[in-house]
């Protein structure tokens, strides 16, 4: 006869405690999300200061830097960076960092760094809380400290991230780079996640300006070219369930936000084998994607550029390389 195991919920004390974890946790990745915001933002600044760099060129260098600028948000998945990375600090003549960066952090600068009392503001969380669990994330590595006592996000956070990928983001990694030396723009491996699309793999263009998505963000679906590719093979009474959780939120005048509209979106990208996002999540953009047949949970394939780059020439061929892309990781991922 086995002994039964014991409840920790029927202790108090033990429950106490268990609530207890489980708060740190979700107060540890507020700040950590905290810190994410902060990066975000210090590289929207610094696609703003390429472009006002590049506005300085001449005529041709403002419309194409304006062009790219129109299409960057750090609020949105899609942004222009320059060949720097997302703050295109060398495009903008910078040595140090970007203009329009957060005062204060000079020489030792690092990308969304926080002074303690920021971090407390932006989390609600007390000082001394936020400090305590600083502390225990800077000796795991998840966070690190700048010589003038602000945080930013630890390297320890990359191999987390690295086992967080699911297996098909490393089987993809050769096909993204096809993708990109045919098309020329960004390739993305992006999959479900409940209700909501995750980046796990992108090879970015090799253009100056380009567009790029934060590997690991997570966004709606409904104005993705990813997105909608993956609910496109999901049966109509699933997304009309999604959607009714999300909503169709609008960010451009192209998104569309009527379910009907949307539906019927979804059934044209069935019929046609791949979806668009004209310019629906940021402006200016273009996205073509393929769903991968077969994988569980959906995942798909795309290209992404700027509108004037991505051409209906462009988009032919991206069809097709993104559908032979498409077919291969389903059989790779079926014989792996």
């Amino acid at each position: 006869m086995t002994n039964p195991v014991p409840d920790p919920g029927a202790d108090p004390a033990n429950a106490r405690a268990a609530a207890g974890g489980v708060q740190s946790v979700v107060r540890s990745f507020a700040l950590l999300e905290a810190l994410a915001a902060a990066a975000a933002e210090d590289a929207g600044r610094g696609a703003g200061a390429a472009t006002a760099a590049a506005a300085g060129a001449g005529p041709a260098g403002a419309a194409s830097a304006a062009a790219a600028a129109g299409s960057a948000s750090a609020a949105g998945p899609a942004s222009v960076a320059g060949p720097a990375g997302p703050a295109a600090h060398s495009d903008a003549g910078l040595t140090g960092p970007a203009a329009g960066m957060r005062p204060g952090i000079t020489e030792r600068w690092a990308p969304g760094a926080l002074p303690l009392a920021e971090l407390a503001a932006r989390t609600g969380l007390a000082l001394p809380t936020a400090h305590r669990l600083l502390r225990t994330m800077l000796e795991l590595g998840y966070v690190r400290q700048l010589p003038n006592r602000s945080y930013a996000l630890g390297a320890g956070l990359i191999g987390l991230g690295d086992r967080a990928k699911p297996p098909l983001a490393e089987l993809a990694r050769p096909a993204l780079a096809r993708l990109e030396a045919v098309a020329g723009e960004t390739a993305n491996l992006a999959v479900l996640d409940g209700d909501l699309v995750a980046y796990v793999a992108q090879v970015p263009s090799r253009h100056r300006m380009r567009m790029f998505t934060e590997v690991g963000r997570r966004v709606l679906p409904h104005a993705s070219g990813v997105g909608k590719a993956m609910l496109a093979t999901l049966p109509e009474p699933r997304v009309r369930e999604i959607v009714a959780r999300t909503g169709l939120p609008e960010y451009t005048p192209t998104t569309l936000v009527d379910p009907e509209d949307f539906l019927a979106d979804l059934r044209e990208a069935r019929r046609r084998g791949f979806a668009i996002d004209d310019g629906e999540q940021e402006v200016g953009v273009r996205c073509i994607a393929v769903a991968i047949p077969g994988a569980n949970p959906p995942a798909a394939v795309s290209i992404s550029g700027p509108a004037a780059r991505m051409t209906d020439a462009i988009v032919r061929t991206a069809v097709a390389e993104l559908t032979a892309a498409a077919r291969d990781l389903g059989a790779a991922r079926d014989g792996a």
